[in-house]
């Protein structure tokens, strides 16, 4: 009766190992953002392992090194850069809606500035 139980428990972690593996955020994704009445798009490159999350994001503005969090269906980045009115820190709130996309909200610190984000996986 153990082996039978084994067995199931084995063939069910066959089944759920690709499941899990989708949901990570390895690769390249396109980050739209709107924020303060401007709209702009980063193609950013991910690596997560665990729940730690690094990478980089590109745009007309250059390249930076963004870090975060993996929680379940939540996911946390931030990064520094230079803007016109100075340094920011940049902190993205998501979540996933599906394995190729997230939605959430992004924060300018250091300006108080609050919009939104879409990321897609690019193809």
């Amino acid at each position: 009766m153990n082996s039978t139980l084994i067995a199931s428990l084995l063939a069910a972690t066959a089944v759920f190992s690709p499941a899990a593996e989708d949901t990570s955020l390895n690769g390249k994704w396109q980050v739209r953002r709107s924020a303060a009445g401007n709209e702009s798009q980063q193609d950013c490159t991910f690596v997560q392992k665990h729940q730690d999350l690094s990478g980089t994001c590109n745009s007309d503005r250059g390249t930076v090194e963004i870090n975060g969090k993996v929680e379940g269906k939540s996911v946390t980045w931030t990064y520094k850069g230079d803007s016109a009115g100075g340094p920011v820190t940049v902190v993205y709130r998501g979540t996933f809606e599906s394995t190729a996309k997230i939605t959430g909200t992004v924060t300018a610190v250091e300006f108080s500035i609050e919009g939104e984000f879409t990321a897609t996986r690019a193809k």
